[in-house]
């Protein structure tokens, strides 16, 4: 271990104990580390069992469903729980590490599309796993075969590491990639044939650009794919989940290669996360009944369906960023049986992407089909959300704006429904929790 080594991990480390007794989390001690040693995070990672979870949705939650399974069989499992995914919160994450009770070092991380390139320059993984692809923040990665070229750069920059892709997505079985790869779907009652919904990208052929048909289909672009031009169709499924048991806005019941499995948040999209994981433990040779602790244990994680109330209200936090995510969320909340009001939280910040026109394909046309009591539009752009919220035909008295999430906070509070779910966009969220966790309602997370 070099000089600058040594520094960088005495500052580091040091920067961490400050501030976690200051009550405090922060990429800082990377960035600190980072200084002092550039290559840091290649030390650090050394001798790990590396699995990274990237793509566009549904990163936060399949991280943390493996790392509650994995814990089960293994210990403490090194990892970055709020999503401070990219090289500084990645370097942070090491810094602090155990090792757990098995002796096993596994790390479990959720990496960045965009910073997956990078951080595969230090670290060396023994999994990917793909979760999908779908347009979000254009701004910064462009349409969906582009992000896919920047997780196949990152993951060749380990060959030897196996690719656990979601075979319900067309584009994971669109190229030839030097890795070993294995696919995780849904096997499900089929039916002939069928178009998509018109609004749904990602739907094109790779080998003769015709239109993919599905013979199930998930959501979106997701499902047993078949191109009726050519011979393009879904690979075989290595885990399959085979039977929907019961979905509720807050549980998921299902059956993933014969054994039945619960998990503790709801909606379909959140299957495909507790899928992911099934396949990720089964890569460990780990148990289905230490699978099933693991998910009995799993709750909602930085604001992903998390639960905290304010006042007397019971909220529900969701982050929501792109239009597929958030037709997905609004999809889930529809299940609830009770009436709520709704605020949906829209900012325009880097981290959110500066481009909103997004908003317009997501379908907030159902929520027409809820108990909805009130709407609130809150954030940079609250009058943007609000216009696409009163283009829906919900009524336009029952909608109130403001700019800031104070303001919402009080609006949620003096509210008649009993119960709120609020749809921010990331820097929102993070924003909402802030006010939270100031509150004490929720605690502060690294970000």
């Amino acid at each position: 271990m070099t000089m600058k080594t040594q520094l960088g991990l005495l500052a580091g480390k040091s920067t961490h104990f400050i501030l976690s007794k200051l009550g405090r989390g922060s990429t800082l001690p990377g960035k600190v580390a980072l200084k002092f040693d550039q290559n840091i995070l290649d030390d650090l990672a050394k001798d790990y069992e590396i699995v990274v979870i990237t793509g566009t949705n549904g990163k936060t939650l399949t991280t943390a469903l493996t790392v509650g399974i994995l814990k089960e069989a293994f210990g403490d499992i090194v990892t970055n729980p709020s999503g401070a995914n990219m090289i500084t919160g990645i370097t942070s994450t090491f810094l602090t590490a155990k090792r757990g009770k098995s002796g096993k070092k596994i790390a479990v991380l959720e990496i960045d599309e965009a910073s997956l390139p990078k951080i595969t320059e230090y670290i060396t993984p023994s999994l990917f796993v793909f979760t999908n692809i779908f347009r979000d923040q254009m701004d910064r990665y462009g349409e969906i075969y582009t992000t896919y070229d920047m997780i196949l750069t990152g993951a060749a920059k380990a060959p030897q590491a196996t690719i656990l892709a979601n075979g319900d997505s067309p584009l994971f079985h669109s190229r030839q990639v030097v890795n070993p790869m294995q696919f995780y779907g849904f096997d499900l009652d089929k039916h002939e044939p069928q178009l998509a919904h018109y609004n749904t990208e990602g739907i094109i052929c790779p080998k003769c650009e015709h239109i993919l048909y599905y013979k199930y289909n998930t959501y979106a672009n997701l499902g047993d794919y078949v191109c009726l031009n050519c011979d393009f169709k879904r690979p075989q499924l290595d885990y399959q989940l085979t039977e929907l048991s019961a979905i509720t806005n807050t549980s998921s019941e299902f059956v993933i290669d014969g054994q039945t499995y619960k998990i503790n948040v709801g909606g379909l999209y959140n299957i495909y996360n507790a899928l992911a994981a099934v396949a990720v433990a089964s890569y460990f040779d780990v148990a289905p009944e230490q699978i099933k602790a693991g998910f009995d244990k799993s709750r909602a994680v930085f604001g992903r369906q998390e639960t905290f109330k304010i006042g007397n209200k019971t909220c529900t936090l969701v982050l929501i960023k792109n239009p597929v995510g958030a037709s997905q969320a609004l999809d889930m909340i529809k299940l609830a049986d009770y009436p709520f009001s709704l605020s949906v939280l829209l900012n325009a910040n880097y981290a959110d992407g500066i481009d909103t026109s997004w908003i317009w394909d997501a379908n907030f046309e159902a929520i027409n089909e809820m108990a909805i009591t009130e709407i609130n539009a809150g954030g940079v752009r609250h009058s943007e959300i609000a216009r696409r919220l009163r283009v829906t035909g919900y009524p336009e008295e029952n909608i109130h704006q403001a700019k800031k999430l104070e303001d919402i906070m009080q609006m949620i509070e003096k509210q008649e429904a009993d119960h709120a779910y609020i749809l921010a966009t990331y820097t929102a969220m993070l924003e909402f929790r802030e006010l939270l966790a100031n509150r004490k309602v929720v605690g502060k997370e690294l970000h």
